[in-house]
């Protein structure tokens, strides 16, 4: 059987979406390795959950460093593992142009809510905020704006009356778990094609096929 594909995943904090990575591949519901996990901050809760995996670990400090030397030094760990995907799961750094042209359409992030609705910090809030009905999570291919690259899966959450942005947070959560590694395996293994900035599928009977 060759190698599967290895991907590296960056985080800032407690890696729930790297938690879940994990567990789908144990669970044979995504095909890959985690190859690296990289984190901005020493005492990232994930970190330890990597190191107790035998995931390699690198932490990659922010502090001092402009956005362009950040991602030079994200760079300069990342390329030897040769990532077939650079999986962002909550990590709170913008990335230089630089780095999302030496992966191109290779860098992808999970945000909490359809998208292009409420972008960057607290989308539940804004959710709530806006009155909106129904929220969710959208999984979509980095480029260099905030949280508006080409959307490869997005999953919808229902916005209850009683909702507070922490009760929503936890429902749109458990469907980033779901979305995330099934947006991975369909990158990995399903033939895709960018039509404008529209990430397209094509199934065996040559079908476009959107989201789950």
């Amino acid at each position: 059987m060759s190698e599967r594909p290895g991907l590296v995943v960056l985080i800032s904090g407690r890696g729930s979406n790297l938690r879940a990575l994990a567990e789908a591949i144990r669970q044979g519901r995504l095909r890959a390795t985690l190859a690296a996990v990289i984190s901005n901050r020493a005492d990232a809760p994930g970190l330890n959950f990597a190191t107790e995996q035998g995931i390699p670990t690198h932490v990659v400090s922010h502090v001092g460093l402009s956005r362009a030397e950040h991602s030079a030094a994200l760079l300069e760990v990342i390329r030897p593992y040769n990532p077939r995907f650079i999986c962002l799961a909550g990590f709170m750094r913008l990335l230089a142009p630089s780095f999302i042209q030496a992966f191109l359409h290779r860098v992808v992030n999970i945000h909490p809510s359809l998208l292009p609705a409420f972008p960057g910090l607290d989308a539940q809030r804004q959710a709530l905020d806006y009155g909106v009905k129904v929220s969710g999570c959208t999984v979509h291919l980095v480029d260099e704006e905030l949280d508006h690259g080409p959307i490869v899966m997005q999953s919808a959450v229902p916005v209850l009356d009683d909702d507070t942005p922490e009760t929503l947070a936890t429902r749109i959560l458990a469907a980033e778990h779901k979305t995330y590694p099934a947006a991975i395996e369909r990158l990995l293994y399903e033939p895709w094609t960018l039509e404008g900035r529209r990430v397209v599928f094509q199934s065996a009977q040559g079908q476009s096929s959107q989201g789950i």
